[in-house]
């Protein structure tokens, strides 16, 4: 196919003419996805709230999320609550991630309300341990004790310091003023140095982390759901038939020029006729259940064939099909009988062989044939000794069309010429105007009546 794949008007006209296929195609990826909600149980989420107060940066936050799904604190949970599987089968089923306010939000999930609960619950009680843990909360007295000594040591040296100071030599010297300036200097780097280890503690400033309430129960069930799974599977099979019949139109190669067609058959064109769509086909043979199972879909016909045009009237498509028995009559030297060979399943070529053998009785004797493409066959020259080829636009690949060629050449049959059948749309019928309504008879009077009795 060539670029028209890609446009709208194609995919438009695929829904137009495969709706049938594309509806039921749907309805099975629907049901598939109700079915797989088997393998996907139901589930449901619930989370907790833990507010880290103080000072915080983005990625200490970051930090503090990983360690809340970490293997310590899964671990310790999955324990507590009993887990089949332990904390390796309860890792792929809690997260946590920070919101605004400094705020984690853990959230865990269970086959069940109440045990997605219990999990979010048990999960923020573990963090909030094992973060105190971390901090110092429940570290070794002697190492909590270390700041504050220091603070102490900090304190006697800022005394003995101003001590220094008042024994200096009060007088305006040089060497005292440099003592009292060395002095002062120390002081101040030791309260700033102490600041710095105020807001440094951890134990002071980013401790007390608070679980804000238990977790709410979950009211539905986490995705993927059983109704998300229906139309995801709707919609996959949906998108696969699209796709396939684009793939398909893309690779198609199946000739629609009559130039084309009659290069294929290596023979001359004789010209093109119009079939009205919508005229039956003469019920050659009993239909199978297959055949309906196709029109059922709508697959008896070409998709990615555009609109057929407006066909004329009546006596303009006899006149197409006068003008071809006109051309055949005059590339026979003599007059003889013809076979007319129409692909199998072809129905166009097959009405408009029908017409042309009832517009050739003063003609050549046409005979109609059916030729398998798959496996052309052409009977054998008796009293016929040439044949006509009757083909519909779109419906063959050069290959399909050489093998009927070759089976006409192995029957000793000389293709005299090819017919292109295209599918035309029926104009709608004309309203007829009524006759006119008929006038009153004029009676002669005065000197008309005279001349008239004359």
């Amino acid at each position: 196919m060539s670029d028209d794949t890609i446009r709208l008007v194609t995919i438009g006209r695929m829904f137009r003419r495969r709706w049938q296929l594309l509806a039921v195609l749907a309805v099975v990826g629907a049901l598939v996805g109700y079915g797989s909600a088997v393998f996907f149980p139901p589930r449901y989420t619930a989370s907790a709230s833990v507010l880290l107060p103080g000072q915080w940066e983005e990625r200490e936050l970051l930090t503090q999320a990983e360690i809340a799904t970490s293997s310590a604190v899964v671990d310790r949970a999955a324990t507590t609550l009993g887990w089949r599987g332990g904390g390796t089968g309860l890792r792929d089923r809690v997260s946590a991630k920070v919101t605004d306010g400094n705020i984690i939000k853990i959230s865990g999930t269970a086959d069940t309300p109440e045990g997605a609960q219990r999990l979010s619950d048990q999960l923020a009680q573990q963090f909030v341990a094992f973060a105190a843990r971390i901090a110092g909360d429940d570290s070794d007295p002697d190492a909590a004790a270390g700041p504050e000594a220091l603070r102490q040591r900090v304190e006697k040296t800022n005394r003995r310091i101003s001590e220094l100071a008042n024994a200096a030599d009060p007088g305006q010297t040089v060497e005292s003023v440099q003592v009292r300036t060395e002095l002062e200097k120390l002081r101040t780097a030791l309260q700033e140095a102490m600041k710095k280890l105020d807001q440094a503690d951890p134990a002071t400033s980013k401790a007390g982390l608070v679980v804000m309430g238990p977790a709410a129960r979950p009211t539905g069930e986490a995705p993927p759901t059983r109704t998300q799974l229906t139309v995801a599977g709707a919609l996959l099979f949906l998108v696969l038939a699209v796709v396939g019949h684009l793939a398909a139109a893309r690779v198609n190669r199946r000739l629609r020029t009559e130039g084309e067609i009659a290069a294929a058959l290596g023979s001359t064109l004789l010209g093109a006729v119009d079939v009205p769509r919508d005229r039956a086909a003469p019920p050659t043979r009993r239909r199978a259940p297959r055949t309906w199972i196709r029109r059922l879909l709508g697959l008896d016909g070409r998709w990615d064939m555009p609109d057929p045009p407006m066909s004329d009237d009546e006596a303009g498509r006899r006149t197409r099909y006068r003008r071809v028995c006109a051309r055949l009559r005059d590339r026979l030297p003599a007059p003889r009988r013809l076979l007319v060979v129409v692909p199998e399943g072809d129905e166009t070529a097959r009405l408009a062989a029908g017409e042309l053998v009832a517009e050739a009785e003063s003609g050549p004797l046409l005979r109609v044939v059916d030729v398998s493409v798959s496996q052309p066959l052409v009977p054998d020259r008796g009293t016929e000794s040439g044949a006509l080829v009757v083909v519909g636009a779109g419906g063959w690949t050069a290959e399909d069309l050489a093998g009927v060629a070759e089976a006409c050449a192995d029957a000793e049959h000389e293709v005299v010429g090819v017919v292109v059948a295209r599918p035309v749309r029926a104009r709608p019928a004309r309203t007829t105007t009524p006759p006119p309504r008929p006038t009153a008879p004029v009676i002669p009077v005065g000197d008309d009546a005279k001349r008239g009795s004359v």
